[in-house]
């Protein structure tokens, strides 16, 4: 007889997960916000060498590299994992 925790586990270990790669943070006023057009460039908060950070919802999962993805023509980004969160464990 399969053990119901391990299947439910195996299925859920297939569930995709969205990861969000945050590069900086801009901080316009209102004003400055309301005038930006086609071809506006806001500045961000980070250099081109910084480190980003890779957020599953809210948590943070992982800090990288930005790179460009390797053989692709079409200017593709990828991420260069370089440091990775402790988990606590908790369910």
């Amino acid at each position: 007889m399969a053990d119901g925790t391990q299947d439910a586990q195996t299925a859920l270990s297939r569930v995709p997960v969205e990861i969000t790669i945050s590069v900086g943070r801009a901080h316009p006023t209102v004003s400055e916000l309301l005038s930006l057009k086609r071809d506006a460039v806001l500045p961000l908060d980070r250099s081109m060498s910084d480190p980003v950070e890779l957020y599953a919802g809210d948590r943070l999962i992982a800090r990288g590299e930005l790179q460009a993805v390797e053989g692709d023509t079409s200017g593709r980004l990828a991420v260069r994992l370089t440091e990775v969160a402790e988990t606590d464990g908790a369910a």
